[in-house]
Order: C-alpha cells, then structure tokens, then sequence
C-alpha cells in the first residue's frame, strides 16, 4: 500500500487499515507500560498531593517532578470488571470501553486485554489521559538537571513510580541542536519526550494504530501542559527536531519507537528561551544534522520486557515513521497560517483557517445558508474558569453508555467552549482546529449544527434541527446513546493534514487535535460532565451535516458531551 493512500484509509476506510477478520492474541498481549530491567533507579515519593498548588518561588525538586508524572500518566485507578456479553451490564462495560476510539471493545472472540475464557474478569489499570481501547501505546521520559540528583535521560517508569536513568550527563547543547536552538534548554529545569512504541497497540488495531499512536500523544502532551500551568511552570512543546538524534539520545530503536513530542519546562520567573510558541520561532541559521548529532553519542544498548513472546511486522507504521523523519534542521519551518492548495496559492477560505468558520457556509454550497443570512449567537462572556485539576482528573472518564439525559445552561456551554479556545491560543494552533458542534435540549439555543468562532465568542449556524439520530446511526457500534447527549463537538481540519510537511504533517495534526482534546475532556468534568471521544463515525456523514465535504476540511473526532451517572462496579485509586 502506498503511504497516500494509507493515510487516506485511516480516517475513511478504515476496514482497509484494521480487517475485520483481525483475531487479536490477547495471551501473547504486551504490558500497557515499558520496563527497563537491571538499570540504577529513583524512587518517587508515593505521597501524592490531593491538589496541585502553586509553590510560588520554590525550586522545583525530584519530588515535584514525581507529582508532575503522576498526574500526567501514573497508574491512577485500578477497576475489575466482567464484560456485559458476561452479564456485567452497561456499568462495567462503561470502564471496558475506556475510550475504544473505534467503538469496538472486544474483539470477535469477546475477549478484552487480560481476559481468558477461565477467567473472564478483565482488570483495567486506568490513568488521567484517555487511549484508544486503554492500550496507553506513549512512553514518557524526561531530561532532568535538578540538584541533588544525577543529571541525565531517565524513563518514568509508570508501574513502580519511579525514575530509570538511561545515560549519564549533561545534554543541554546536543538538545539545543536538535531542537534547531529554538529552546534555551539550560533555562529549562526539565524536558520531558514522549514516544510512542508502535507494538504496544498495533497488536489490536493492526495499521489503523498509526492514527490512535499520535491522539495518544497528544492527549498526554496536553495533560503534561495543563499540569504544569496550574502548578505554574512555563513550558513550550516542539513538534518539529532531530528525529533519528532524540531517539539516539534515549536510546530507542526506531523501528520499535520514536519520539513524537519534546516539552521543555521552567520555573515561573525564568521565561528567556522558552516563553514563545517553538513551532513558530525563528530559526538561527546554523544547520544541524542528525547524523553528524548522533555520531557524538555512544549508543545505548537497555534491556526491557514487553512480556509479548511473538511481536508481528508493522511494515507500514515504520515506513511512515521514516518518511516523517527530519535528517536536518534545514526542513524545519513555522506551522502555516495561511493554507495553500496544489499550485502554491493560497485557498479562498481562509477565515474558516483563522478559527472564524466563514468557509464552512461559503464552501458549502447549497447545504448551508449563505453568510448574509447566517444566523450568529453571541455566547454569554465568561471569565476564564478557574478550577480544581486534580479533582476533574480524578472525575475525568468516558461514560460510553453511562450518559444521562440532562438539561445543559448556556452558560456552562459558553465555558466549555472558552476554556477549549483558549488552549488553542496559548499554543498557537487556533489557526489549524476548530471546533463544530451539534446541539440539543439547551436553554437558549436552538437545536442545530454550529461552528464556534473563537475570536468573536460566537456560535454560527450551518444547519438548523435535530441531528442526534443522524450522529447514532454513524456509529460503528453503539457504544454511546446520543438521546441522552446534549452537546456533540467535532475537532474539524484540513483533510490532507499539514500538507508542506509531507508525511510527518499527519502526524503533527493528530498530536494537535490530541492536545485540544484533552483540554475538552478536562474542561468537561471541571463542569460537572464528561466526554466520549469517539473515531467510530461515519466521516462523510459528519462533513455532510457542517457542509464540509468538497472543502478540503473534515471532522478529525466525534466527541458527545453530557451529563452521566456511574453504575455499580468495583473500583480504587492507586494512591497512598
């Protein structure tokens, strides 16, 4: 298969990425976490805070880079649960179907990860970031230059809550370079990669894993960023670097492994290098090269258990992870602004570009009004919300059919949308996603599907009327009830991704979405409420209710939001 064309199936075919004769080795399944095996550790303190305070002028410590790795992707919730098809009801399926982005939570033996037909009970060890069918494929690690502790590359080792030194040293000049010296990383007090290991769940989804790998990313890129705002650390995140020269310096195999992200942090009151957007930064004019990066490095040869005993070939996830490899600072460039179609130019709808949504009704022809008659809603002004991030961690999860009919105020729809621009702003990628909605049941608003602008705090009509039993009958499978779902977001881009970075441009496009959705799914249980992110959707018929699908923009992910009530089931923090 050609890499256009499997970039094409993932988000419209997907039966030619994931067979449906795909029977999954649930026996032979790898762990949901990597361990490093007979390397010098530390041990993280276990006393976790309920709360995530401002320690305003304090050096941050190991202590509080635990508290950081915890809340972003520790082991948070360990739940027993039979699967309904075994008369656990649609409680227990409810943490079963944990984000099963395809909407499939057994495979067609009707047997979960760590099920056998002996013993049926499947064990869901959960964390505060959503995955694709609780397969967690993102590893984490972090570059640390703290006192009292051995400067070097650790792995956050997410089964002990512990840190697994990798090599020794000081690398602040070899990251500078390979982040093109767009980070002063000596400011910085730490800077965290996450990776993504293409096994981890390439073992169930086959080639359609490529997709789920960079939402993953992106959901803990974001989780690691919101964390680190509310404790009050200033922290950039790079997409674009040395790809082959990062993964040298971890030490990972690439064919098995890379980086997808790099986020670099400072304590509050030390900005310089770190205070702008890095994706947008200006290139010194030095090139760097990874080859020549990599050449000064030893190389790292760590033991680590997966517990699978057969791994199969991905042939294509290696091929596109090659192909979206930087070997020179030189193809760095800023994220676009402004789009440009085949012949360089740039396309007639950029205001939909600029987060406004005016192309979505002039695009879409006689399936949308036209914008001298589109009908625009001012949403009330609030105030940015200001809310307890830990205990909307600990609420946050995926109702699947826990949704509960409820009557959602304006108001709170105004936050939720607010809270969700303004990380789009703070990171800079207002430009590249914006945010449909398809609504029902609220005070104040007519049911309909919207298009938010974020710069006037608007909602803007693009088809009238009730759309819930278009959205259920989309569905691959029924995991979620949109009868019981006031609110329906669709995360909406550009259909060929970030068409002048080539391959490597799907990618940082699902890593954005990835971000923006997780500050929705936080923003929602901060308000009382929950969201479901779904990929099992028909695309086309989504597309077709904005009025989108000859305009080079599709919806990226189907995300119902409401109100739920959790069932019965056995469930525990794993805290002291």
């Amino acid at each position: 298969m050609e890499l256009d064309e499997f970039l094409y199936n993932l988000h419209f075919d997907i039966d030619k990425v994931r067979p449906v004769s795909l029977e999954v080795d649930w026996e032979d399944a790898p762990l949901p976490f990597k361990l490093y095996q007979g390397l010098p550790h530390v041990h993280l303190s276990l006393d976790v805070p309920l709360s995530l305070p401002v320690d305003g002028g304090k050096a941050p410590d190991v202590k509080d880079v635990g508290d950081l790795c915890w809340y972003s992707y520790g082991l948070t919730q360990l739940c027993h649960a039979l699967p309904p098809f075994l008369g656990g009801g649609t409680g227990t399926g409810a943490d079963a179907v944990e984000t099963d982005a395809v909407g499939t939570d057994v495979d067609a033996a009707g047997l979960q990860h760590g099920q056998s037909m002996a013993d049926p009970t499947m064990q869901l060890l959960r964390r505060y970031v959503p995955s694709g069918g609780g397969l967690y494929p993102s590893e984490l690690y972090v570059y640390l230059t703290l006192d009292r502790l051995v400067h070097g590359i650790y792995h956050y080792d997410v089964a002990h809550h512990r840190l697994v030194l990798l090599r020794e040293g000081d690398f602040d000049a070899y990251l500078e370079r390979a982040l093109g010296h767009r980070i002063g990383i000596p400011k910085c007090f730490a800077t965290f990669f996450v990776s993504t290991m293409f096994w981890k769940n390439y073992y169930k989804y086959h080639d359609f894993s490529y997709r789920l790998q960079a939402l993953d990313a992106g959901g803990l890129t974001g989780q690691l960023m919101e964390a680190a705002r509310h404790v009050g650390y200033k922290s950039t995140v790079s997409f674009q670097f040395l790809d082959r020269a990062v993964n040298h310096l971890i030490g990972l195999n690439d064919e098995e492994e890379s980086v997808y992200a790099v986020i670099s942090f400072s304590a509050e009151g030390n900005e310089a290098g770190i205070g702008q957007n890095s994706e947008t930064a200006v290139m010194l004019p030095d090139e760097e090269v990874a080859a020549e990066l990599c050449a000064e490095l030893p190389p790292l040869k760590h033991r680590h258990f997966v517990k699978s005993k057969r791994i199969a070939k991905y042939p294509l996830l290696v091929r596109m992870n090659q192909a979206s490899m930087n070997e020179s600072t030189r193809s760095f460039g800023p994220l676009p602004k402004v789009w440009k179609n085949d012949e360089g130019e740039p396309k007639e709808d950029q205001d939909f570009i600029a987060g406004t949504g005016e192309a979505l009704t002039r695009a879409s022809g006689v399936h949308a009004p036209r914008p001298h008659t589109q009908k625009q809603v001012c949403l009330p002004r609030v105030d940015r919300l200001d809310y307890d991030f830990a205990a909307a961690c600990r609420r946050r999860f995926s109702p699947g059919p826990d949704f509960v009919h409820g009557r959602l105020q304006l108001e709170k729809l105004s936050h939720l949308f607010a809270e969700t621009a303004a990380a789009l702003d703070e990171r800079g990628i207002e430009s590249r996603v914006s945010m449909g909605v398809c609504v029902h049941g609220i005070d104040g608003l007519n049911d309909g599907a919207y298009i938010y602008d974020a710069t006037a705090h608007t909602l803007k009509l693009v088809r009238a009327g009730d759309h819930r039993l278009r959205l259920q009958s989309g569905m691959s499978m029924p995991t979620v009830n949109f009868f019981h779902v006031p609110v329906c977001v669709h995360l909406i881009g550009c259909t060929d991704g970030f068409g002048d970075f080539g391959y490597r441009g799907y990618r940082l496009q699902q890593l954005e979405v990835g971000m923006v959705l997780q500050r929705l799914l936080l923003t929602a249980s901060a308000l009382g409420m929950n969201g479901h992110p779904l990929l099992g959707y028909d695309e086309s018929d989504c597309d077709d209710i904005y009025g989108i699908q000859s305009t080079g923009y599709t919806c990226l992910i189907e995300v119902p939001v409401g109100f739920y009530r959790k069932t019965s089931r056995f469930e525990g923090p794993l805290r002291v």
